[in-house]
């Protein structure tokens, strides 16, 4: 580029030059730092919505030089050539971004901010976490950003409408900007304290299912994923695998909780009554299924699946009931049909169903 393009003097003409020598290196920089921070993410398990990286353009520097190129003696000075922007789906996952960045890189305080501790009604967009970075045995730093999602939406929306850009936007539509934004606010508190309030809640059902009091503990996707870490299916499955010998390979018991919630289980209890109340049934539909074959491989949800056979047959639910058994573990079929029909026939010839 022609080094008449810009209005610029000796010294910030020198600045550009050195910008444009180093660039490559900026690029490499920008890819590096981007990487190491999804390493350390990845290896502290935490997820983050993205992570941006640019250098600042040629233009937009020399822009920056045009109105305050005196202040930098420099390159090394401008201390967001290369920047970066980390955003989280939590607000206070902003906080552990910012440790595992202080971990990685020193960080220059004096010139780092953390804007969320400013307290007007229309900050929100601009409550990130700025830090400025550098690497050893490299003279140039860099930036690293950090906000939520919704404080992203938010500053994309500002930009777009103008807003804090210096031209007067009208007192309604300033109003309302600001209801906005106090509203988005309080959503990313919310955010993050029912995820609080919902992992408070996992660690109480796993310490009622860890105690036995299953009768305490309702039914849900969480509470039935710590009842498998008690596999409670595995003696009964142990029992089955024995009539042949066979090998239980481990499956996903998943599925079974909409099963067990059709059968009208409201407790973790509930199930503990059904496999106790149909352990002998589920055992005798199991041998008549293996019993005469040489089969020496069994699917660890056949224990579950005949407890729920027995249950309904017991119950006097009949073909449809078991239909739909079939329906919500295999998906609608029109075999379905004809399966539970037949299975409805075999096992009401079976000794549990007179005891």
């Amino acid at each position: 580029m022609a080094e008449n393009t810009y209005q610029l003097d000796a010294h910030c003409q020198a600045i550009l030059e050195e910008y444009r020598e180093h660039l490559p290196l900026f690029e490499e920089m920008k890819q590096k730092v981007q990487a190491q921070l999804k390493q350390v993410f990845d290896e502290a398990g935490l997820i983050v919505a993205s992570i941006e990286g640019r250098v600042k353009t040629e233009k937009s520097l020399a822009g920056k030089l045009e109105l305050k190129g005196a202040k930098y003696a420099t390159l090394a000075d401008i201390t967001d050539i290369i920047g970066l922007r980390v955003i989280t789906f939590y607000s206070d996952d902003v906080d552990k971004v910012a440790s595992a960045v202080d971990r990685l890189y020193k960080v220059d305080w004096e010139n780092s901010v953390d804007k969320r501790k400013a307290h007007e009604i229309d900050s929100f967009g601009y409550m990130s976490l700025h830090y400025i970075c550098s690497m050893e045995g490299c003279p140039y730093r860099f930036e690293i950003q950090m906000r939520t999602v919704l404080q992203h939406a938010w500053a994309n929306m500002n930009h777009d409408t103008g807003y804090k850009s210096g031209v007067e936007i009208p007192r309604e539509y300033l109003r309302n900007l600001n209801r906005l934004a106090g509203m988005l606010e309080l959503a990313d508190e919310q955010f993050s304290q029912i995820r609080n309030d919902l992992t408070d809640y996992r660690r109480r059902v796993q310490a009622l299912v860890a105690s036995g009091n299953l009768d305490e503990v309702p039914l849900d996707g969480d509470t039935y994923r710590s009842y498998l870490q008690l596999r409670p299916f595995d003696k009964l499955n142990r029992r089955i695998a024995a009539v042949n010998q066979a090998e239980i390979q481990e499956v996903n018991l998943m599925p079974y909780l909409a099963v067990f919630k059709d059968l009208e289980c409201h407790t973790l209890g509930d199930i503990g009554r059904l496999i106790k109340q149909n352990n002998d049934g589920a055992y005798q539909i199991a041998c008549y299924q293996i019993g005469l074959t040489d089969l020496d491989i069994i699917s660890s949800s056949l224990g579950p699946q005949d407890l729920c056979i027995a249950h309904i047959v017991r119950s006097g639910g009949g073909k449809k009931e078991l239909k739909r058994l079939f329906d919500t573990l295999n998906g609608e079929n029109s075999s379905n049909e004809s399966m539970a029909e037949f299975l409805l026939q075999q096992v009401s010839e079976l000794p549990f169903m007179n005891q």
